[in-house]
């Protein structure tokens, strides 16, 4: 698996290039936004670690850039922000997940396994439920013959309901199979998440699909 890791403090990312070469990763640095997007849109990689804040193009931009082209390489954002409206803002520019700094080398480790798993996941038949179909090699979803425009986040959380449609899924669970994180049971970021979702999916059009069940979680249902 070929990582890259675009982070402008040398001694951070000497530390998580030899750590994930000790677990046999190939590992490329870049440290600069300006690098770490020439060498992700024209290399290979299987992953991307992108520090949110760099010198001559920040982190959000690089992966909102990438994004436009069409690169939807696995992006873990490294930011020293942990309020809400900067998670969120990440996300947002089509990172797929987050890790705070100071974190421990472990916790690296398991988000970049997930993404990775992830990724492989990716590759797959199209999924269907009601008149929303979700392509998840080029990962566009429409609904009927609408094409629906998601961020990299809105389309995990879609996926994940349409892989269990007619079930309640609460919200540890969206946080551990869209995020793969624990998040705190009160935090609302997943109710902001669906919030976005159901604006897109299903303001309108006449027939709901994203529903919530009071005290429980969210379902995807007809009706």
């Amino acid at each position: 698996m070929n990582i890259l890791v675009v982070e402008d403090e040398k001694k951070v990312a000497s530390f998580i290039k030899r750590g994930l070469e000790d677990d046999n990763y190939k590992v490329a640095v870049a440290y600069d936004g300006l690098d770490g997007f020439r060498q992700a849109r024209d290399g290979d990689y299987n992953l991307v670690i992108m520090d949110m804040m760099l010198p001559k193009k920040d982190g959000m931009a690089v992966v909102r850039e990438l994004r436009d082209a069409g690169n939807r390489v696995p992006v873990l954002m490294l930011t020293a922000r942990d309020n809400m409206e900067d998670i969120v803002s990440g996300l947002d520019a089509g990172s797929d997940d987050y890790l705070t700094k100071p974190f421990a080398f472990a916790e690296l480790l398991a988000r970049v396994r997930a993404l990775l798993r992830r990724g492989e996941q990716d590759r797959g038949a199209e999924i269907r439920f009601a008149d929303l179909r979700l392509d998840p090699v080029s990962h566009k979803v429409w609904r009927g013959v609408k094409e629906i425009d998601l961020t990299s986040k809105e389309y995990g959380l879609l996926e994940y309901l349409m892989r269990n449609p007619n079930t309640v899924l609460s919200r540890a669970m969206i946080a551990e199979h869209v995020w793969d994180y624990a998040f705190d049971s009160f935090t609302n970021i997943i109710d902001v998440y669906v919030n976005y979702l159901r604006k897109k999916i299903d303001k309108d059009y006449p027939g709901k699909l994203i529903h919530t069940v009071r005290g429980q979680g969210y379902i995807l249902r007809e009706g």
